[in-house]
């Protein structure tokens, strides 16, 4: 039997970078997965590890770069992946980078601070009609509008138990994957404007609320809505938090001041809530939004 082509990495690695230009924020998020071939027969024929570099350093490689070298573009972050690998280590040969960027547009808000941020060209919009022959019941909504804020997010205070490992922070990022739905309160709406005004509510709330908690986050979000768009009698609203770590880069010699994360996709808090008028009765069901 014969060896033929062979590679091994890590692959989507996710790595956020972000960039705190004084007040103005700017972040760079991409997928990124390593894979190398070289003069790894040994390693296949007989099991000698002696010519491998570990799937696990080419992760922290890649934290670590975004770092000491930031990321100014996909392929600029790659260039330097790719060369660094090759000329690292004689058994390495070939260094095959692939990369996927996540492009997010600024949410522009009144004030000097600009660190929110709107996942591009995302979102779907929805829409529910229901008729009985007398009645008419409307819900519009969008779903998968991913939100950032880089900054102005902390979670303290909570309760604690013997199994409780999280940190307290004071200053995080907090994202999440806004799924929404909302009831008008008749069938005579001018429907693309009202959903113009619904998602641009939804957007400033977010990025206008310094959060203490995610649910406290998703209430003004709500609120919002219904105070600026009085055709609406209820909205509900699903949002998964979309968890970014810190990344420990101190074994490398480097402090990480809120500036490289790992975004992680599961598992994830999941908050939901239905926000009325007052008098009004809840009638959207938990379904229509939920994740779980």
């Amino acid at each position: 039997m014969i060896l033929g082509q062979n590679q091994y990495g890590k692959a989507e690695n996710r790595v956020v970078r972000i960039t705190r230009d004084g007040t103005t924020h700017h972040i760079k998020d991409l997928n990124v997965s390593v894979a190398l071939s070289g003069d790894m027969e040994d390693v296949h024929l007989s099991g000698s590890n002696a010519a491998v570099l570990t799937t696990d350093t080419t992760k922290n490689t890649v934290f670590a770069f975004a770092k000491e070298h930031g990321i100014a573009s996909a392929e600029a972050f790659g260039i330097a992946l790719a060369r660094h690998f090759v000329a690292g280590q004689p058994s390495i040969r070939t260094a095959r980078i692939r990369l996927e960027e996540y492009a997010w547009a600024r949410i522009e808000t009144p004030g000097p601070r600009r660190h929110s941020f709107v996942r591009e060209n995302q979102e779907t919009r929805t829409a529910q009609v229901t008729f009985d022959g007398t009645d008419w019941e409307i819900v519009s909504g969008l779903k998968d509008l991913v939100v950032l804020n880089s900054t102005d997010s902390e979670f303290t205070g909570y309760l604690k138990d013997r199994y409780t490992t999280l940190p307290e922070t004071r200053d995080r990022i907090l994202a999440t994957r806004v799924q929404a739905c909302w009831r008008h309160a008749s069938a005579d709406a001018d429907w693309d404007p009202v959903y113009r005004q619904a998602r641009e509510h939804l957007l400033g709330a977010f990025a206008g609320t310094y959060s203490l908690s995610l649910q406290q986050t998703l209430y003004r979000m709500g609120t919002r809505v219904l105070e600026n768009c009085p055709g609406i009698e209820e909205i509900r609203l699903s949002l998964p938090n979309q968890h970014h770590f810190l990344v420990d880069l101190e074994p490398f010699g480097l402090t990480n001041d809120n500036e490289v994360y790992h975004a992680a996709d599961r598992p994830y808090g999941l908050i939901e809530a239905t926000i009325l008028r007052e008098g009004a009765e809840p009638r959207i069901p938990a379904d229509m939004t939920t994740l779980a």
